[in-house]
């Protein structure tokens, strides 16, 4: 059978722009390119690669804790430093998408983990006590709008990453409680890489986690209107204890970039 030439240049061309198209979703699946530049021209990168530019120190001592390490944000967290060691952005951000890849190195020290309910609040034992089950732990975050209170939490917990500390433990209503408790978990095992893609509306906070949806509108009450990234620096290595502390913030970052609304 001999196939006409005009049908053969066709299916060249769709064969071309099919694996066009196939490339182009792969080079743009993360946050930048190879020359990390942002997805689109609605995307702006928050991280070169190369240095923190972009990002400010509250305190000198934390410029000890943060650098850059083969292309990714790396914190090595300490408890000697003295005042706030976490990372900030140098600018302010209202209502945006944030895209953050984000992995925890390793779990040190012990936790006495508790064990959050769906409604957000924790499972008692017959005293009423917290049910805790002690482990190796790792803590970190991103608060957004400059807020400690809108922390989205990184963290080795079986409720999963992704939920809000503070408006969870600080809430009486049941309905904002539970809006800032995770539906699932959808970490990925410690030491590999996980995708936030955290969008802030008004008061309206939804996080997707490795392409799950864990936080949905969540509502946040009296949350700034604009305020700063900042990455979190929870616990380190107690040099006076000699031992880790159990919500270290063995935590590592890539891929920032974000879209205002």
């Amino acid at each position: 059978m001999v196939l006409n030439p005009r049908y053969l240049n066709s299916m060249k061309q769709s064969l071309f722009l099919n694996s066009f198209s196939l490339f182009a979703i792969i080079a743009f699946a993360g946050c930048s390119n190879k020359e990390g530049n942002p997805k689109s021209d609605d995307w702006i990168s928050l991280f070169n690669g190369k240095d923190l530019s972009g990002w400010e120190f509250k305190t000198d001592e934390a410029k000890s804790i943060w650098s850059v390490i083969n292309g990714v944000i790396d914190c090595e967290p300490n408890l000697k430093m003295k005042g706030d060691k976490s990372l900030w952005s140098t600018k302010s951000y209202s209502d945006f998408t944030l895209h953050a890849e984000w992995r925890l190195k390793e779990l040190k020290g012990i936790y006495n983990i508790p064990i959050v309910l769906p409604d957000g609040s924790y499972q008692l034992d017959a005293n009423g006590e917290k049910v805790i089950n002690p482990a190796p732990g790792a803590d970190s975050g991103i608060h957004v709008r400059g807020s400690r209170e809108s922390q989205i939490n990184i963290w080795a917990w079986p409720i999963g990453s992704g939920e809000v500390y503070g408006y969870r433990n600080n809430q009486k209503d049941p309905a904002i409680r539970a809006g800032v408790t995770p539906r699932l978990k959808a970490d990925n095992p410690i030491g590999e890489w996980n995708t936030f893609v955290i969008t802030m509306k008004g008061d309206r906070l939804t996080v997707d986690l490795n392409g799950k949806r864990v936080l949905d509108k969540a509502q946040l009450p009296g949350v700034p209107e604009s305020g700063p990234l900042i990455l979190q620096h929870h616990g380190g290595y107690d040099h006076e204890a000699k031992k880790w502390n159990g919500a270290s913030s063995l935590v590592q970052f890539r891929n920032l970039c974000i879209k205002e609304l």
